[in-house]
């Protein structure tokens, strides 16, 4: 079983970290063998980091802002573990190759209700902020923590996890049906022709004995 850790966390200076980019480049040569635990508030900034460069670009126009996502990603984190639900983790993925425990994934499990605003109604875990550092992809890091994901689900008494995948996603849409799971409805935009994102889809997987 996993052992979560809810501490309270201190926010640091961390705009720029000189040694992140170091710290990847020396461990990304070396065959990847990981281990996947719960998150410290040590490891918050690099959470932080590998977050931003999967959802956001540093390049062009918006590039500026990439530091201030990057902390409102950390505070949003942040937030939420200082004020933990019943079932709630934040898990990492940590290359144990060499000597520098480069954090190179995380994953957030939580639960959910059909009526999100009060609360009520039937739960659910679901899965948010899937990301795995670029260079770290391809190395089976995502299925890691997508398998921890399915065994805390079910430790908890749940037998379906759900997630939500944009559908021009293609290659985690890939993963995500490679792994078992299912479409469980198409979420449209409000007017397609004004606001130009892609849909996002609604997976779920069963979660019977032989998931794990």
């Amino acid at each position: 079983m996993l052992n979560l850790i809810n501490t309270e966390l201190t926010l640091t200076s961390w705009f720029f970290d000189p040694n992140y980019q170091e710290r990847v480049a020396a461990a990304e040569q070396a065959p990847c063998k990981f281990q996947i635990r719960a998150a410290t508030p040590a490891d918050f900034n690099d959470i932080a980091q590998i977050i931003a460069e999967s959802f956001h670009s540093q390049d062009g126009l918006w590039g500026w802002a990439f530091p201030l996502l990057r902390l409102g990603i950390y505070e949003d984190l942040r937030h939420r573990l200082l004020s933990p639900a019943p079932h709630h983790v934040c898990l990492v993925a940590v290359d144990i190759t060499g000597l520098t425990n480069q954090l190179i994934g995380t994953v957030e499990l939580g639960v959910r209700f059909t009526d999100s605003w009060i609360q009520v109604g039937k739960s659910f875990p679901y899965l948010s902020n899937l990301a795995v550092h670029p260079k770290y992809r391809r190395h089976g890091v995502a299925s890691g923590l997508l398998t921890s994901c399915q065994q805390l689900s079910q430790e908890w008494g749940f037998h379906n996890l759900y997630l939500h995948v944009l559908e021009n996603n293609y290659q985690a849409r890939q993963l995500y049906f490679k792994l078992g799971y299912k479409v469980d409805k198409v979420e449209s935009n409000w007017n397609p022709f004004f606001i130009r994102r892609s849909r996002q889809i609604l997976l779920n997987k069963h979660l019977s004995t032989k998931s794990i």
